[in-house]
């Protein structure tokens, strides 16, 4: 007797042209996501006038040894951060994430200003720089938060750490659940980058300095309350935004002493 005799084999579902092509986007989201910034930095080069980037290209050169030694340290740091205290980081992530009263007016504040690390807002301070008629400061802001994202990027690839939420079950996710992987913080990264360009371009005082900063590590702090990142994420990110913003310092550094 056939086993299959009165019962109805399950009807295979071949997935069509335009769900494969869906499903190999979500198995390869983080390199079709790498392979997009990369296109993009490509793009803003050739769209950005050739004397800028002569001009931020003889800046680099200049300080080569330096900004090559800075990059490898911040890689190292990130490093050096990730090897140790996962108990340590879930407590702190919890300490952030869930103790205390958590009214929904303090979720939305922290949500909305979270968004200050987004590449949105790099790109909307970077338009208000350029009508304004800061354009070097424009360029080089647009310049190292695409160059940031793809080292963000390429790191998440290489260590390949979850979100709190997808280890930790209590874990509270304020809004949206944050796609991709989670060290370092990119939100973290580019806050700091920011603080750390402006103050230098526009040779701010102490009290700004220090507002730019506070501004930054609030970022850090939101993203572990919505959620998105464990400290030691949000650590890297300031570590690696700083040295990014660094770089893009010893570039004005070049531009007012030799070309400005």
């Amino acid at each position: 007797m056939n086993p299959t005799d009165g019962k109805s084999l399950p009807e295979k579902i071949v997935p069509s042209a335009w769900g494969r092509m869906i499903l190999a986007i979500r198995a390869y989201r983080p390199v079709a996501w790498l392979v997009f910034l990369i296109a993009t930095l490509v793009l803003f080069l050739a769209w950005m006038p050739s004397q800028m980037r002569l001009i931020i290209w003889h800046g680099l050169i200049a300080r080569g040894i330096l900004s090559s030694m800075l990059l490898v340290f911040s890689l190292l740091t990130v490093s050096l951060v990730w090897s140790a205290g996962q108990r340590l980081d879930v407590w702190a992530f919890r300490f952030f994430n869930l103790r205390g009263s958590r009214p929904v007016w303090l979720d939305r504040t922290m949500l909305g200003f979270t968004q200050l690390g987004s590449g949105i807002a790099s790109i909307a301070i970077g338009l208000v720089l350029f009508l304004a008629g800061y354009r070097l400061g424009a360029y080089e802001l647009l310049l190292g938060t695409l160059s940031l994202w793809i080292v963000v990027e390429l790191i998440k690839a290489l260590v390949r750490r979850s979100r709190p939420f997808a280890r930790i079950t209590e874990a509270r996710i304020v809004g949206y659940r944050a796609v991709g992987l989670s060290f370092p913080s990119g939100h973290t990264s580019q806050a700091f980058f920011m603080a750390t360009l402006m103050a230098s371009h526009f040779h701010a005082s102490a009290w700004i300095v220090f507002l730019l900063y506070t501004i930054a590590l609030f970022v850090g702090i939101t993203r572990m309350y919505v959620g998105a990142h464990y400290p030691r994420d949000v650590l890297a990110g300031a570590i690696l935004g700083s040295a990014w913003g660094l770089l893009g310092a010893l570039v004005d550094g070049y531009v007012l002493n030799g070309i400005s």
